[in-house]
């Protein structure tokens, strides 16, 4: 009888364990946590196995949520509005980065462009509904250039670092690995950080499952705990990133390109305090938060250019500050 009870429990740890299991998808970009991911340090706080998904594109993870198979993913504020205004139930937990310097309009070198009205008649390489399509629109806007002035063509990062070599696209808006690659032998035109400071702001951030994290707050704070102590660690000596460091080592294995890279890209963002996350300049005070007034205009930049039916009344409903707030108070 004894033995039989064993059994039974050994069979519901198991059930309990294969339920702790959760996909999380990333995508190519330099940022602290990514550290994290490589030493395992996400699976040690929750418990949870963890399935990390690799994405060329912020929409095809969002995508990817769409049906399920992710249950938190990394993404630009636009794949993020894109999401939330065709009813994807998730919500904005986390900002990863104030995309800054570090999402750019490149322009090749000897493509004749040496201001904005250059652009006329010009290709230009950007992912489509992403954070740099929606500033190279914006950008185009204010330099009073119509879209169909110049040849738009829908790349992913890869294949604008690709085709740049080749010489057959003028400029692009992207991020890095590429952007660093094509900077050397073209020059920054704009940077996001400008159009940012011109009223319509852009940020990497998390999403979850709205299903997931109600049903396991305890593993949303956990995990919103990891990405913050990672932050700090690289806000808190920053030169201590060296290429030969074990962190940026690690960033690289996780991401690829070439270690004496990567300190000078995380240069170029802003990794937010859990208290500026928490306030109103990012997930806090609902409509009139940062994030969620970012939300809006993204997703009405992508119903202008037909990429999304409609709106949503309310950008807040999909922005929580509220695991931010317990991970602050988790010991």
């Amino acid at each position: 009888m004894e033995s039989v009870l064993i059994s039974i429990l050994l069979m519901l740890s198991a059930a309990v364990a294969e339920d702790k299991e959760i996909t999380i998808g990333y995508q190519l970009v330099y940022n602290p946590w990514k550290v994290a991911i490589a030493n395992g340090e996400f699976e040690k706080a929750t418990g949870y196995k963890i399935n990390w998904r690799k994405f060329d594109s912020g929409s095809k993870v969002i995508t990817a949520m769409a049906s399920g198979d992710v249950h938190i993913a990394l993404a630009g504020s636009s794949p993020i509005a894109a999401g939330v205004s065709r009813g994807i139930d998730m919500q904005l937990f986390w900002i990863t980065e104030d995309i800054a310097s570090a999402e750019a309009l490149v322009v090749r070198d000897g493509a004749g462009i040496t201001a904005p009205q250059d652009l006329k008649g010009k290709k230009l390489g950007v992912p489509f509904v992403s954070t740099t399509h929606f500033h190279t629109l914006f950008a185009l806007e204010q330099f009073g250039i119509q879209p169909g002035e110049l040849t738009i063509l829908n790349m992913q990062p890869n294949q604008i670092a690709a085709a740049w070599i080749r010489g057959d696209i003028d400029a692009a808006f992207v991020w890095d690995p590429a952007l660093g690659r094509i900077k050397q032998t073209g020059k920054v035109l704009i940077t996001s950080g400008l159009l940012s400071s011109w009223g319509k702001a852009t940020f990497d951030g998390m999403v979850v499952s709205t299903e997931f994290a109600e049903g396991d707050p305890e593993f949303m704070a956990k995990f919103v705990k990891v990405i913050a102590a990672a932050d700090a660690a690289y806000r808190d000596n920053p030169n201590a990133w060296t290429p030969d460091s074990e962190p940026v080592k690690a960033i690289v294995k996780m991401v690829g390109g070439k270690a004496e890279d990567v300190p000078g890209v995380l240069a170029l963002y802003s990794f937010p305090t859990p208290e500026q996350q928490a306030s109103c300049q990012w997930l806090g005070c609902g409509a009139d938060g940062g994030a969620a007034r970012a939300l809006k205009f993204t997703a009405e930049f992508l119903k202008a250019e037909k990429k999304i039916p409609s709106l949503q009344p309310d950008f807040s409903k999909f922005v929580t500050s509220a695991y931010v707030e317990a991970a602050m108070k988790m010991k």
